[in-house]
């Protein structure tokens, strides 16, 4: 087992300076920091600039300054590209060009090409995740699956290993992509140390989908949104679609329509959403028995709440639970 080279894209251009700081800096901690207790050598880590030579990354109360350029990427056991500049997804703008070339050639020559959270937009720019399973956070998924259709985008995982190229969802998904990379590298003995070292899990349960927003969606109908929001406060309650369209003033096949419409959800997909979004909310907020979440949120049983969780959320409501422990005494 060899730790190897270890390349890191910095970015010239950053959206919120905090979290692309932090993203640069997972890998920065999980490789560029020597072990040799646990393994000798460690990872050689390199931060390589978009430009020809040195250059940095300036935020607006911090700067990072680089010792290569992207021909630092030559060479390299494995590339990582922890985000790309924000217009580069919100506004359409191209990933740029340099970058694009530099990552195809160090693939072509046997690099192993990681993206971190935005990343994935300049490996799909250079292709190499056409005809792949690649994710990203799950804020952007969508612009990624529009912008390149030919990506099979998974929103609902932390991270995908296709291999040589591999991609995570956002911000401490890397870290769990690094520690991952780590795993391949060193085994599983090493990342348990190191991931021990960091105070972090070796690994996580479940994927980003416990992560999401399932909070009523927007919706342009006028005429939805009082129904909408009586079922919001009664989830506790037996609710059928004939029950809503009555409330409509609809009937149940004119009601299935526009709430399809609307929020793009069956009926029946809507009131899960919110049934499970409730359920997070009292996981996340009090400390009530799982049998009484399942109760209030509309779910049922603590085995029926638990099944739905593992479906949709790929974790058991514990296992959210103590992800997002409430404050003590909270009811």
């Amino acid at each position: 087992m060899s730790a190897g080279s270890v390349a890191v894209v910095v970015p010239e251009d950053i959206g919120v300076p905090s979290w692309d700081l932090y993203e640069v800096s997972i890998p920065c901690t999980v490789f560029g920091q020597p072990h040799p207790d646990l393994a000798d050598p460690w990872y050689d880590l390199r931060l390589c600039g978009m430009g020809e030579g040195r250059s940095g990354l300036a935020g607006s109360w911090l700067t990072v300054r680089t010792d290569y350029g992207l021909d630092g990427l030559a060479g390299a056991d494995t590339v990582i590209v922890p985000s790309v500049p924000d217009a580069c997804v919100e506004d359409g703008a191209p990933v740029p060009p340099a970058l694009v070339a530099a990552l195809r050639r160090a693939h072509a020559a046997g690099a192993r090409i990681v993206s971190l959270c935005t990343g994935a937009f300049a490996l799909a720019e250079a292709g190499l995740l056409d005809g792949r399973r690649a994710t990203a956070h799950w804020m952007h998924t969508a612009q990624l699956a529009e912008r390149y259709p030919n990506v099979r985008v998974d929103d609902s995982v932390l991270y995908v290993d296709e291999g040589d190229v591999l991609t995570s969802a956002g911000l401490t998904a890397g870290l769990d992509l690094c520690l991952h990379l780590v795993r391949r590298d060193l085994g599983a003995h090493i990342a348990n140390q190191l991931a021990r070292r960091m105070v972090v899990p070796a690994h996580r349960p479940g994927g980003q989908a416990q992560f999401v927003d399932l909070s009523v969606p927007a919706t342009d109908d006028q005429s939805l949104g009082p129904v909408l929001e009586w079922a919001g406060a009664h989830l506790d309650e037996p609710l059928t679609v004939e029950e809503l369209a009555r409330r409509a003033a609809m009937s149940p096949r004119t009601f299935y329509r526009r709430l399809r419409a609307s929020t793009g959800m069956t009926p029946l997909q809507w009131l899960l959403n919110q049934r499970l979004a409730r359920a997070r909310s009292l996981l996340e907020s009090t400390d009530l028995p799982i049998t009484e979440v399942g109760e209030l949120s509309g779910l049922g049983t603590a085995n029926n709440l638990r099944h739905h969780f593992l479906k949709q959320l790929g974790v058991s409501p514990s296992d959210y639970r103590r992800a997002f422990p409430a404050r003590p005494g909270r009811r």
